[in-house]
């Protein structure tokens, strides 16, 4: 286990203040195993920075910690691929992951990981708590034991012959062939993918957190939350489906190495389930970041949580999370705004590592188009209510019809113009400027404000697309200022004091509007707070003061603040981040629930699947000859779904299916290997059918314990 490697953009910790309400954020822990794509940068990353920078620019005491999560099977998996330790992968990874997002100008407080003596000490005292009340239960499954080595194995560390489509390499969780979820004793010819011996079943104990105790008290805390903390839509959904279906016990324990020891006499060679784990992670890096961790993370009466996430991890900070720390009867800082986003989708397909689909992390810094630009598109296509697409025309569209010819414009404009024109001042337009009937500017000083309101209220809502719209609404108003008043030399040389008034009017705009950039272009706002020569307005007000600089001010040069994109960029970006790889295999998701109990009936000899279901069915397109793991994909909820190749046609035709029952779906969890390559199975993945034989009975609760 190493000591936490961080980034921190403070010297002294931040520590609440008791005497006011303080903002404590956190944005989903990002797997260390993979390089992170735009979908989960501005599902979690992105969106928590916009929130605390603005949370800080009103003067509000706040905290926002993030890191990598760091343990599990996957970790396990890709060392051996890469033939390095596991600490030695999550350094790499670790370090990749940060400076990501460092380019992006993230500004975490403290970025941290969750393999530290912290994390260990935390984890293990939740353990022990539950266990002395009563909500911790010992349970016997079935796994796969390699005799050769002296180990059980996770599922994917057994290899073998998928019994559905024959391919030799499946692995024991899934087929990346045919799509199929396994259970690793269906594979045909198993082997040990560390030494290649035979594993046999053999009985194992695994400790299982008794969620079913601790519904009522999840159900009553969930329901006063989501009203009081406004949770999002999506958020609310899933939640809601989870408790209605009704909570099981889950295993919280594995067979392996990597991860924290099991404080329990017997369990030696196990460890935390990594989905137990994970969001105690909140809590160890806030550890490792300051001794007095327990200011902010047991003081309900005076912090706020605000968490950032994907749909996909709902239920991991809504019913478990929150779950464990009912469960230990203590005091805690719980959930109060959870801000969730849907998909982010690459131009109408998925982002794939695998086959080269999409942008991730790096990508976007070799193109040499700036972060701002990057933050500001993702932003302004943030799927908070559904499903959106990055799409490079309208990426380039964005930055040329919208950041160029309105903000940029607007700013070097004004600025270039005072420089030329009032020896680089603000100008004084007189005493008796107001008493000139032509300039009326009561209008526009009433626009802003209420734009500014508005923006205000959007944000502190934590609507961070529609603040987005009132900040460049207000740029908007700027350049329609400048057009009403026809702002040149002639009403220079005719109307002196107007366009004096005009120009410091506009000037204070722009002030303003630096402002309101900062949370979501920090370093354009930082540009304009430059050539300003002035600092951000901090606290940011309610109310606009367009005298707040004065005549006589200094200002800088006027620089340009964007870039024009040549259109041509579109097609070449385009062939550059959408190339298939040779071999591999494109997977659509599986099926869902109802269609995994008609999958079941036919298996059994009941019933009888289409073989193309709609939404769910495993689709997979053979790109061409060999096969490749596709761990870019997006998984589906747990289900076994039959496979069949399509044309690309038929492929269009089942895309536009689900995604019309997408909508009537949306509280369905699911789980993204993307952000989260090692998590929980499906809930519904613990039921055993009646007349289950012995084996499959042991193979579903292994499911829970794996």
């Amino acid at each position: 286990m190493a000591d936490a490697t961080s980034t921190t953009t403070t010297t002294t910790p931040i520590l609440p203040d008791p005497g006011q309400q303080n903002i404590l954020i956190t944005s989903a822990l990002p797997y260390v195993n993979n390089t992170p794509h735009l979908g989960n940068i501005v599902g979690s990353v992105l969106s928590a920075d916009v929130f605390a920078r603005f949370s800080r620019l009103r003067g509000q005491r706040t905290l926002y910690i993030c890191g990598t999560d760091e343990y599990g099977t996957a970790t396990e998996t890709k060392a051996l691929e890469e033939g390095i330790s596991p600490q030695e992968l999550c350094d790499k990874y670790h370090a990749l992951h940060a400076d990501i997002y460092r380019w992006f100008e993230i500004g975490f407080d403290y970025f941290g990981r969750t393999t530290t003596r912290q994390q260990t000490a935390i984890a293990q005292a939740i353990f022990r708590k539950l266990d002395a009340r009563g909500h911790l239960a010992e349970r016997r499954s079935v796994q796969p034991y390699c005799e050769r080595h002296a180990a059980f194995l996770a599922d994917r560390f057994v290899e073998g012959t998928c019994p559905r489509c024959g391919y030799a390499d499946a692995r024991g969780d899934q087929c990346d062939a045919c799509g199929r979820l396994l259970d690793a004793l269906d594979l045909v010819d198993p082997r040990c993918k560390l030494d290649g011996a035979t594993p046999v079943p053999r009985p194992t104990s695994h400790i299982y957190l008794r969620l079913d105790q601790l519904q009522p008290a999840i159900e009553a805390w969930a329901t006063a939350a989501a009203e009081a903390g406004a949770w999002s839509r999506n958020g609310r959904q899933i939640t809601d489906a989870w408790l209605k279906e009704g909570l099981r016990e889950r295993g919280i324990t594995r067979d392996l190495t990597w991860g924290t020891p099991v404080p329990r006499p017997g369990y030696e060679h196990k460890v935390l389930y990594v989905w137990f784990d994970a969001c105690i992670g909140y809590l160890s890096i806030t550890a490792n970041y300051t001794a007095d961790w327990e200011r902010w993370w047991r003081a309900p009466e005076h912090v706020r949580l605000y968490q950032f996430l994907g749909k996909d991890n709902v239920p991991f900070h809504t019913v478990i999370f929150p779950g464990t720390q009912l469960g230990t009867g203590e005091r805690w800082t719980m959930l109060h705004h959870l801000s969730t986003t849907e998909y982010l989708n690459y131009e109408h397909g998925k982002f794939s590592k695998s086959r080269g689909v999409g942008v991730f992390g790096h990508n976007a810094r070799d193109t040499g188009v700036p972060p701002a630009v990057w933050r500001y598109y993702l932003l302004a296509t943030r799927p908070e209510t559904a499903d959106s697409q990055f799409e490079w025309g309208a990426f380039i569209a964005k930055n040329n019809s919208e950041l160029l010819a309105n903000l940029g414009n607007f700013v070097n404009r004004v600025i270039k113009f005072a420089n030329a024109k009032y020896d680089s001042r603000v100008p004084d337009p007189g005493p008796d400027a107001d008493a000139d009937p032509a300039a009326d500017f009561a209008p526009f000083i009433a626009d802003v404000n209420r734009l500014l309101a508005l923006y205000v209220s959007d944000l502190t809502a934590v609507h961070l697309r529609s603040g987005l719209e009132r900040m460049m609404a207000v740029s908007s108003r700027g350049n329609a200022f400048l057009q009403e008043n026809k702002l040149d030399n002639q009403l220079l040389a005719t109307q002196p004091r107007r366009a004096a008034h005009v120009v410091q009017l506009a000037l204070n705009a722009i002030y303003l509007l630096a402002s309101l950039v900062h949370p979501y272009m920090p370093s354009t706002a930082a540009a304009m707070s430059e050539q300003l020569q002035a600092p951000l307005l901090a606290p940011l007000p309610d109310v606009w003061d367009p005298g707040a600089l004065k005549a006589g001010h200094v200002l800088g040069r006027a620089k340009h603040l964007f870039a024009r994109i040549d259109e041509k960029k579109e097609a070449e970006w385009r062939a550059m981040y959408g190339q298939k790889k040779e071999g591999a295999v494109e997977v659509v998701p599986k099926l869902t629930r109802k269609q995994m109990k008609l999958e079941k009936e036919k298996e059994k000899g009941k019933g009888k699947v289409p073989a193309a279901a709609g939404k769910g069915v495993a689709v997979a397109t053979v790109v061409a000859a060999g096969q490749t793991k596709d761990d870019g994909d997006r998984p589906s909820p747990d289900g076994k779904g039959e496979t069949t190749t399509t044309t690309t046609e038929e492929k269009k035709k089942a895309m536009k299916k689900e995604e019309k029952e997408k909508k009537m779906t949306k509280a369905n969890p699911v789980l993204d290997d993307a952000t989260q390559d090692d998590r929980a199975p499906s809930h519904a993945s613990a039921v055993v059918e009646k007349g289950s034989s012995p084996l499959e009975e042991a193979v579903a609760q292994l499911k829970v314990a794996d």
